[in-house]
């Protein structure tokens, strides 16, 4: 029984853990004055002042990103650098 309960308790352990891989947040960056996806949970401390998500998608969060009004209308680095390509 004990073997049982260990087993399914690592199952648990890892399947939370793959659960978080492929997920994105928005998060406000006060040191760079800007709103960024990261794809990590983060923690709302120091320079990181909100955190919104996870989402499924880069583009979920990137739409979630245009809708917050805390984040500056500031152009989209990654279709900065597609334009320059």
């Amino acid at each position: 029984m004990k073997r049982l309960m260990l087993a399914g308790s690592v199952v648990v352990l890892f399947g939370t853990a793959a659960y978080a891989d492929g997920l994105f947040w928005v998060v406000g960056n006060n040191a760079a004055n800007r709103c960024q996806i990261v794809t990590s949970n983060p923690v709302v401390t120091g320079d990181i002042w909100f955190a919104d998500g996870p989402y499924k998608s880069r583009d979920d969060a990137k739409l979630a990103r245009s809708t917050i009004n805390a984040c500056p209308k500031t152009p989209d680095p990654d279709e900065e650098k597609a334009d320059q390509k």
